[in-house]
């Protein structure tokens, strides 16, 4: 069986674009060459990897398998020549970090300028993702490090403990609760909310903890950013749940109360997570080392 790292390039540029077209033009070969090329990968894989559609091609369940195994293999060939490099020049590649929008809006901004200082050769691309994807993406070899809410998984990655943060309830001023220092969810759920995006670790957390009361919790919105859903509250239409230090930023600007949770899920947990320490590169080991002791 003879794999070369050029088809499997090519297949994945298929996969990602949707068609043999745009991943002829993004590779700069002809649509003719990739065509060859992915058959050849199906006879020597003696499967079916790809099946056309009205948009284009999508990858079949054992392409979809390749997929991951090329990407990783693609990934480990581009480090053979940034890892030798370090040996003369000193430490530079890139590190790929998914995280989740807390530790992005909280920690990561000053925790990585630090790396990037001490190290200017490296370059770090940042990815924002739900908790739950986080882990998937570092399983799957998408992302070197992963920073996440610690919420159930099932990808078999590490872990290390990194940051903590603690949620508080934001209301509009003029509330029934606004004049409320303290209070439990069981009240709260009252009222309608303003959510994250689906599958947000906060809203799955307001969900489960609804759930353990046997109540409902009755989302009249949904955002994808803390700035979006402290607007909404403002505007009266919902109460919000989010990390205390990003409420104190719009307190001073918005029409929003900050009001304290009573419950033990307030105070949550931020983790690390990689597929393998050792495994690596070593741009990625030092700043999984930097983020561990910063926090």
């Amino acid at each position: 069986m003879r794999l070369d790292p050029v088809s499997l390039k090519l297949f994945v540029a298929v996969v990602e674009t949707g068609t043999i077209a745009a991943a002829a033009e993004r590779e700069h070969t002809a649509a003719s060459a990739i065509s060859r090329r992915i058959s050849d990968l199906e006879a020597i894989l003696k499967t079916s990897l790809l099946r056309r559609t009205n948009k284009g091609v999508e990858p079949t369940a054992s392409g979809l398998a390749l997929l991951n195994l090329a990407r990783g293999v693609l990934h480990s060939l581009d480090e053979i020549g940034v890892q030798m490099a370090d040996y003369s020049t000193g430490v530079r590649g890139q590190v790929r970090v998914a995280a989740n929008l807390s530790a992005i809006t909280q920690f990561l901004p000053g925790e990585i300028k630090q790396f990037l200082v001490m190290h200017p050769q490296v370059q770090v691309h940042l990815e924002e993702l739900i908790s739950t994807r986080v882990t998937k993406a570092v399983a799957e070899n998408q992302a070197d490090i992963g920073i996440f809410a610690h919420v159930p998984y099932g990808q078999d990655v590490e872990t290390y403990p990194y940051r903590s943060d603690h949620l508080v309830l934001i209301a509009p001023r003029g509330h029934p609760l606004a004049e409320r220092t303290h209070v439990c969810f069981d009240e709260a759920l009252e009222y309608e909310f303003v959510g994250l995006h689906t599958g947000s670790a906060i809203n799955l957390q307001l969900v489960k903890a609804a759930t353990e009361l046997e109540r409902t919790v009755h989302m009249r919105i949904q955002v994808t950013s803390y700035e979006a859903l402290c607007l909404m509250v403002e505007t009266g239409l919902g109460l919000g749940v989010l990390p205390e230090a990003v409420a104190r930023r719009y307190l001073g600007t918005l029409g929003i109360v900050r009001i304290a949770l009573d419950e033990p899920w307030a105070e949550r947990e931020l983790k690390l997570c990689a597929r393998s320490y050792s495994a690596l590169p070593v741009a990625a080991r030092l700043l999984l080392d930097h983020l561990r002791q910063a926090g």
